[in-house]
């Protein structure tokens, strides 16, 4: 039997999202976890992404990716001012970003883009090609309800979509824009349990050679295993630091020491007891989903918000008040991992884990919105 070329049934078009994220590495993870997430929901992706801090293709065979020429300078590149470089990318990337989206369009209907929130430009060009436009937000509730606007935003339907813990709900390739060091992962293996604290900083933190000096002893002086992060860049005027005199000596049976770990792995495996983290909302957020209590030390932005609530709210963490001295430091640590308000603490973040992981169950409240998501986005 023959079928006419009338009666041929046409294949659904396979819905496009273009996805543009900032880059910053603790945008970039959420927004790519989103995008194979979304991936595995039958949707085609896009990536639009800078050539400063650009993220590896060959880590996502199954999006197609699209370089952003923004031309920053080699000072402006190196400059510490994350709100410059935010307001640098916002100027610069809306021209060849309405020129790439343009062509794409050439080729085939686009069904939305999904931007950073923090790309306030994609508005300007959204409206102009008249496409639907989705914003992630890739801090956390807590900060957002810091903004005296939160009320009147979810009044009007634009503040609904939380969808996280999303590396949970979308585990794989690797985000980092940096070398994971996993030599790690095997001197974890050697460790007692929950016996050693994480330390790392971030992405973007950068110290005084005197608070590298004053963390170094006041770990050493703990007498607690430790996994520090020490990251290239990371200290005033140097591309790395030389670790005080008699430092290695003094711990080279209780630390490990790399320039990038693995994180989700390290704060998953069964040695890690808590995380002396600078309270990025990537960071905050993978510890309470591994269990895992926090010594909070923020840098800026929303890492304040979510520290407070980490120490005095949820009761998960504790923070360094005064700054980095060894001595505070040494007690710190020890009351985190070795005395009884770490044991509470511990219990606390262990319970916050439970209603995470049932959140994301079949059901629950994240499920649910990611369903909601993905039935919005079929509906544009």
């Amino acid at each position: 039997m023959e079928v006419s070329r009338d009666m041929q049934i046409q294949a659904p078009k396979v819905p496009h999202l273009v996805i543009l994220p900032i880059p910053f590495q603790g945008h970039i993870n959420p927004m790519l976890q989103l995008a194979t997430l979304l991936h595995s929901k039958g949707f085609s992706i896009t990536i639009i992404h800078t050539d400063y801090n650009s993220p590896n293709p060959s880590n996502y065979p199954n999006f197609n990716f699209e370089p952003l020429p923004v031309g920053l300078s080699d000072g402006q590149v190196r400059t510490k001012d994350l709100v410059t470089i935010l307001c640098i990318l916002n100027d610069s990337c809306q021209a060849p970003f309405h020129d790439r989206l343009s062509r794409l369009l050439l080729d085939g209907p686009v069904t939305c883009i999904i931007t950073d929130e923090l790309f306030y430009f994609t508005k300007a060009v959204a409206d102009q090609l008249k496409l639907p436009r989705i914003l992630l937000g890739t801090s956390s509730a807590t900060f957002a309800t810091t903004m005296a606007s939160l009320k009147l935003l979810r009044q009007n339907g634009l503040l609904s979509i939380t969808v996280g813990p999303l590396y949970k709900f979308s585990p794989g390739s690797s985000n980092s824009l940096l070398t994971q060091d996993y030599s790690c992962m095997a001197w974890l293996d050697k460790q007692a349990q929950q016996t050693v604290i994480y330390v790392s900083f971030g992405s973007s933190a950068s110290f005084d050679k005197r608070d590298v000096v004053e963390i170094a002893w006041g770990l050493a002086n703990s007498n607690q295993p430790f996994l520090w992060v020490v990251r290239p860049g990371s200290i005033h005027g140097h591309d790395w630091v030389e670790l005080p005199k008699g430092f290695e000596e003094k711990t080279r049976e209780k630390g490990h020491i790399v320039k990038w770990a693995p994180q989700q792995e390290v704060l998953a495996h069964p040695s890690v007891g808590g995380f002396w983290t600078h309270n990025g909302w990537n960071s905050t957020l993978e510890s309470i989903c591994e269990g895992v209590p926090m010594l909070c030390c923020p840098y800026l932005l929303d890492q304040n918000v979510h520290a407070r609530y980490v120490s005095h709210v949820w009761r998960v963490g504790m923070q360094l008040e005064n700054g980095f001295d060894r001595s505070e430091i040494e007690w710190a640590v020890r009351k985190l991992m070795v005395e009884i308000e770490g044991k509470e603490m511990r219990e606390c973040v262990g319970a916050l884990k439970e209603n995470a992981m049932r959140c994301m169950a079949k059901g629950g409240s994240s499920y649910e919105s990611l369903e909601s998501l993905i039935h919005l986005i079929m509906s544009l």
